[in-house]
């Protein structure tokens, strides 16, 4: 995972233990600017998909982060307490983490992307 120059804080809403966490809307037109929706699910475009879909379930158990694909697929993440957002905790393929705005990250993991909503905040003495 590429270092990134600001700290990122993954929203308490990915905080709950066991909960699902709420998600982005679908990326297009007005709906890019509103604000994440409460339904347990990320937008994701898996397998080079060019197209964004709000279709992935976002399960949190303690630091590890699923992502759930709709055909039964999923990817698990390791959320970081330094400020670097997540990292893939399985497989071999690593996790880019990319800052969209101030309230959504876009993670890839081989094929698949997925957009998150986060905190993003400035690094102390930066």
């Amino acid at each position: 995972m590429t270092r990134i120059g600001c700290a990122l804080v993954v929203l308490a809403t990915l905080a709950g233990c066991g909960e699902q966490a709420p998600s982005a809307q679908r990326q297009t037109g007005a709906a890019a600017e509103a604000e994440p929706v409460d339904d347990g699910k990320a937008d994701c475009a898996l397998g080079g998909a060019h197209d964004w879909a709000h279709d992935c379930g976002v399960e949190r158990a303690g630091k590890m982060l699923t992502l759930r694909h709709p055909d039964g697929g999923f990817r698990r993440f390791r959320v970081l307490d330094d400020g670097r957002g997540l990292e893939a905790a399985d497989g071999a393929e690593a996790a880019k983490l990319t800052i969209l705005d101030d309230r959504r990250i876009e993670v890839i993991a081989g094929g698949d992307r997925y957009r998150l909503p986060a905190q993003v905040g400035a690094v102390a003495g930066q």
